[in-house]
This record gives structure tokens, C-alpha cells and sequence, in this order.
């Protein structure tokens, strides 16, 4: 049996031809190795693979596709809905554009028309026009387009039912020219007295008759927000819209004075 077998420690001499086996291998492959080298030849030197050329860095911001001028990009514009009106106290306040309100001029206020844009506004209910330059922004409540100078209202009766259906078509483009509000002039009174708001245009129509029964002059306006508001007047003085909701409270204690375009 060999001697590992036994459990007996390799001598000292067959550890020595153990190491002189294993240096005579690596000699063996070292030879190899030089042979292989030698059949090769001088190494020719690497050469690292050349760099992609980088992509041009092109961006739309570079050279800009010239955009049409405001005027032409809305003359021709048309849009469709509700228009109201504003004048105190916005009187002699700085509108948006810079300039300040004169309530009475032809102007009014649109939500994203340029600057300087001339609108007609024709209302879709009568067919009175007029025609308004755009010195500011408004009106922001839903279903709105614009907002008329008390003076444009004036025009198509606005002033008297405070909104009205139009449909507005830009037709050109105007300068701003300074002027100065004329703070001389006083500004019109112009009021309801709103005896109540109904969800059914039925009961509206009825408090309508039942008031002009009485003798009142009486409206039913619709809303934006689908109730159907039944109103005494318009009154130019103050005292005389506290006089008529004075005289129809009893029958409708909710009565309360409003302004017009309100």
C-alpha cells in the first residue's frame, strides 16, 4: 500500500521530486510560450478604433419659424356666447393693456383677443352692432366672451338687459391713442330690483305676469347658471328702485336692488 494510504507523511525525498516534476512542467511551457512568439514576429502596435464623428446639434429654437402677426393671425376671428358690461368703479382704473378705462369710449375687455384688436359685436337676439377696440382682460365667468364698455352697451341696449347673446368677428386692428377719462361727466345710474332667481322658466314666466299685472314693468333674463331671474325696471335714479322694492316687498320680501349688467 503507498504511504498516504497508511496515514505515513510523504519523505522529504519525494517531496523534492514532487516540486522538481512541477518546475520541469512550468519550464515546459515556458518554452512554448517563446516559441509561439517567435513565429509571430515584432507585434505591431494597436491602434485604437477612431472616434465617431459627433451629430451636428440641430433644435427648433436655432432658426424659428416666423409666426404670422397678431393682426393676421386673428383678423377674421369669430366666436359665439354671452356678453355683459362694466363700467363703475372701474372708471379711470388701469386696464390691462396699460391704458386706463374710460367708460365712455368704444371698448371692451376679451379674454385673449390682442390688444388693439377692433371687434364687431353683433347681439344675435335684436341684431344692433357696434364696434369696440380690445384694451382688456374679461369677462371671467363661464359661458362669457366679452366685456363692453358702458358706453358700447349703451349702443345695443346692453346697459338695459345687462347680457345678451352676440357673436363677435374681429375686422381689423387699431393703435392705442392716450386719452383721459373724462371724470367730468357722471356716470348713469342704471338698476333693477330682482324679486327672486327660478330653476323653472314656468314659475318665472308666472311672478312675471302677476307683477305687470300690478302695473310693474317687469323682465325674465336667463342666466348663466340656468336660473331664470324675474326683475322690476331698469331705473335710472337710485331712489326710484328703492321706491319699487319698497312697493312689491310685501308680495316678495326677497326683493333687492341689483345693478344693471350685474
Amino acid at each position: 500500500m503507498r504511504n498516504e494510504e497508511l496515514g505515513i507523511p510523504p519523505s522529504p525525498m519525494e517531496t523534492r521530486a514532487v516540486r522538481g516534476d512541477s518546475g520541469i512542467l512550468f519550464l515546459a511551457l515556458g518554452l512554448l510560450l517563446l516559441v509561439g512568439c517567435a513565429h509571430r514576429g515584432k507585434s505591431e502596435p494597436v491602434v485604437a478604433p477612431p472616434s465617431p464623428t459627433p451629430l451636428p446639434v440641430t433644435s427648433e429654437r436655432a432658426s424659428p419659424t416666423p409666426k404670422p402677426t397678431a393682426q393676421s393671425e386673428d383678423k377674421g376671428y369669430t366666436e359665439k356666447g354671452i356678453a355683459s358690461w362694466y363700467g363703475e368703479p372701474y372708471h379711470g382704473r388701469r386696464t390691462a393693456s396699460g391704458e386706463i378705462y374710460d367708460m365712455h369710449q368704444l371698448t371692451a375687455a376679451h379674454k385673449s383677443l390682442v390688444f388693439g384688436s377692433v371687434v364687431k359685436v353683433t347681439r344675435r337676439d335684436t341684431g344692433a352692432d357696434v364696434t369696440v377696440r380690445i384694451n382688456d382682460r374679461g369677462p371671467f365667468i363661464e359661458g362669457r366672451i366679452i366685456d363692453l364698455s358702458y358706453a358700447a352697451a349703451k349702443k345695443i341696449a346692453l346697459d338695459i338687459d345687462g347680457i345678451a347673446p352676440v357673436k363677435i368677428k374681429v375686422v381689423g386692428h387699431e393703435a392705442a391713442t392716450k386719452q383721459t377719462p373724462n371724470r367730468s361727466v357722471e356716470p348713469e345710474i342704471c338698476l333693477w330690483v330682482q324679486i327672486g332667481a327660478f330653476s323653472d322658466r314656468g314659475n318665472a314666466a308666472g311672478a312675471e305676469r302677476e307683477l305687470e299685472s300690478t302695473g310693474e314693468v317687469a323682465v325674465m333674463l336667463e342666466g348663466l347658471d340656468g336660473l331664470w331671474r324675474v326683475r322690476v325696471g331698469p331705473f335710472d335714479q337710485e331712489l326710484e328702485a328703492e321706491r319699487a322694492r319698497n312697493r312689491i316687498t310685501d308680495a316678495w320680501p326677497g326683493s333687492h336692488i341689483v345693478p344693471c349688467g350685474g
